[in-house]
């Protein structure tokens, strides 16, 4: 059997993230019946919870990799938040900030935000290249704030807190809560990203995500990168052109800007054969066009199950746990 042509490759791509998206969704709902069935009072929930919806506290998962480092244990009560987020971080390290373009939701609706207005408008728009330039520095400012409250002035006794308070066990719930009730602040928001997504590529992924900012630095150390062939290369620009991110991949011999998703965008446009191929560097012949794939759900794959394996997966918290914890929810604030 011959190797998958790059089009093949462009459906996967599309496949895999509407498979993890649907994924996805179907873990918000079972939370949400796990959580209903604590509201009404049921002595035993109808589902069990499942402890993907761990994914959603990744300002959580930050602050248990810290507790992590300075105790050298995992906290119990969330451990899959910590598990999923270093699961993310290997696979940047390994395979570019894949996870942006081939796993995260966000970035699935954000495409597919993209692609219906151009649609409906027949094009997307490109914001002036020095604005983009500010803009886009405006989710790495957000990171270092985080890394700054959190990795670097949060003490051990502080870390110790947040993560034994009520606030913390239940903060699976209040964001579940946040997407089912939300607020008129958070609906015109969501309003006002979606419109711009409409009209600019990747509004949100491009200049407001910290969580892309963090893995995009993480991806400068990948082994994979794309690479161009500059004597086969006709110098036509289609694949700068289809870059979602905007790189002028048509000047490089190897593509290592940290905003680089891995979304193979490029390869697809590209004409010629072999011209532009995701690789890495120690490897000198093209790889067949199912690698990358293979290695991006591979890697993320393995962390979560390393972390079944190892015990770090499902929370300490009972069922008996969050029927007292829920009812407190109002009162906890901070």
């Amino acid at each position: 059997m011959g190797e998958l042509s790059v089009k093949s490759v462009s459906t996967i791509r599309t496949v895999v993230q509407w498979c993890f998206l649907f994924w996805v969704v179907g873990i918000g709902i079972r939370f949400g019946m796990f959580v209903n069935s604590v509201e009404s009072g049921a002595a035993a929930p109808l589902v069990s919870r499942p402890p993907g919806v761990e994914g959603f506290l990744p300002i959580g998962a930050l602050t248990s990799l810290k507790y992590w480092l300075v105790s050298g244990k995992i906290h119990p009560v969330h451990p899959a938040a910590l598990v999923i987020f270093l699961a993310i971080l290997l696979m940047s390290l390994l395979a570019k900030k894949s996870f942006c373009s081939w796993l995260c939701p966000v970035g699935t609706l954000s495409e597919g935000a993209h692609k219906l207005g151009r649609l409906l408008f027949g094009r997307n728009f490109r914001i002036w290249r020095w604005l983009d330039f500010t803009l886009r520095g405006i989710k790495y400012l957000l990171l270092l704030l985080f890394v700054k409250f959190i990795l670097l002035d949060m003490s051990a006794e502080a870390l110790a807190r947040f993560l034994d308070a009520p606030y913390w066990a239940v903060s699976d719930v209040k964001m579940l809560n946040f997407f089912t009730s939300m607020s008129l602040t958070t609906m015109v928001v969501l309003a006002i990203l979606t419109l711009l997504s409409l009209f600019y590529k990747m509004f949100w992924c491009r200049y407001l995500c910290p969580y892309g900012a963090l893995l995009g630095l993480a991806s400068i150390a990948s082994p994979f990168k794309i690479r161009r062939d500059a004597v086969g290369c006709t110098g036509c620009q289609r694949c700068t052109a289809a870059c979602p991110s905007q790189l002028a991949v048509h000047t490089c011999t190897a593509v290592s800007s940290p905003e680089c998703t891995g979304c193979l965008t490029c390869v697809d446009n590209c004409p010629e054969q072999n011209v532009l191929v995701m690789q890495p560097v120690f490897w000198k012949r093209p790889l067949p066009m199912w690698v990358f794939p293979t290695v991006v759900v591979l890697v993320f794959m393995a962390g979560i199950a390393a972390g079944m394996v190892s015990g770090h997966w499902q929370t300490s918290l009972s069922y008996a746990d969050y029927q007292k914890l829920i009812p407190l929810l109002p009162y906890l604030s901070h």
